[in-house]
């Protein structure tokens, strides 16, 4: 199999893997999928993502197509790099290979322009028109008008406040802190038009390649808020040169008055979802953005 033949034949590649026809070498790929580099007989490489054997539970349907639709959508916007969806199956999804390189100040600013770029090119809505995942958990991207502060307090906080409460990561004195953020959440400002974001983009999912620009990978794109990218972006010690991203986004694309304080409450979408993955680990994490998030809002009143 080479590359032609899988652009033109993508539902024999599982086959060609069934029956060992490819070299395939295991890579890291997260904490859900198995990943594996996989090398054609034109020597092209392809990165392919699987649901592993022994999990616990089947693929969730839509699971591979969701995070195809999401790639191809981040990728047509002609700004951030994306690598190209080869093959899209129930079961499997193969990427265009992207080799690895080392971070550099070029590729940070490079990259804080393109995001501004990519963050530019709009969505027609809150959420978006295929089903949603962030990790393994399912996300509610109903196509919804806004305002923003109500669409990201119903679809992006109350569920997973709700999961992690039911299977007690957090207990009723972090969940009343949250509690109050949301019935606050009008409070915050920094109300915008939906922005095409990745929607899942801590460090981990910036991959420095070897042309020395800054790829996007495994996504949970839709459209939300462009603040909800750049403050997942500075969770968990944030990428190298951080200061330069954040700068080169701010020349290409100014923030909103108050982003800094809204940091914490766009983070708490995503230390939500790891808290109801990972348990009672991310509790502290939780309060302590609740905490910020409604030390924020309480300044910014006090400053009208």
């Amino acid at each position: 199999m080479d590359l032609a033949y899988l652009r033109a034949h993508p539902e024999h590649l599982p086959t060609f893997l069934t029956h060992q026809r490819i070299r395939e070498t295991p890579v890291s790929g997260g904490d859900i999928c198995a990943a594996s580099r996989l090398t054609l007989d034109d020597g092209h490489s392809v990165f392919a993502k699987t649901w592993p054997e022994r999990a616990a539970r089947p693929v969730p349907e839509g699971f591979f197509a969701t995070e195809a639709a999401g790639l191809r959508w981040l990728r047509e916007a002609g700004t951030v790099a994306v690598p190209e969806v080869m093959v899209a199956l129930p079961e499997l999804l193969a990427l265009d290979w992207v080799e690895p390189g080392e971070p550099t100040p070029e590729a940070a600013e490079r990259f804080g322009r393109e995001l501004a770029g990519l963050h530019r090119a709009g969505a027609p809505a809150f959420g978006a028109e295929w089903t949603g995942f962030i990790g393994a958990l399912p996300q509610d991207n109903t196509p919804d008008p806004g305002p923003w502060p109500e669409w990201f307090a119903r679809r992006r906080l109350l569920p997973y406040l709700k999961m992690s409460v039911d299977d007690g990561a957090l207990g009723a004195k972090e969940a009343g802190l949250v509690e109050e953020l949301i019935d606050r959440i009008g409070e915050f400002g920094g109300d915008e038009p939906p922005a095409r974001i990745h929607g899942d983009l801590w460090p981990g999912n910036v991959l420095w390649g070897a042309d020395d620009r800054v790829w996007l990978i495994d996504p949970a794109a839709h459209g939300g808020h462009r603040e909800t990218d750049l403050a997942q972006l500075t969770l968990f010690g944030g990428p190298s040169y951080l200061d330069r991203i954040m700068a080169a986004y701010q020349e290409e694309w100014p923030l909103a008055d108050g982003w800094r304080e809204r940091l914490p409450l766009h983070q708490l979408h995503l230390l939500l979802v790891h808290s109801s993955l990972f348990g009672t680990s991310y509790r502290d994490a939780v309060a302590g953005a609740a905490h910020l998030a409604l030390r924020g809002a309480r300044r910014a009143n006090v400053d009208k």
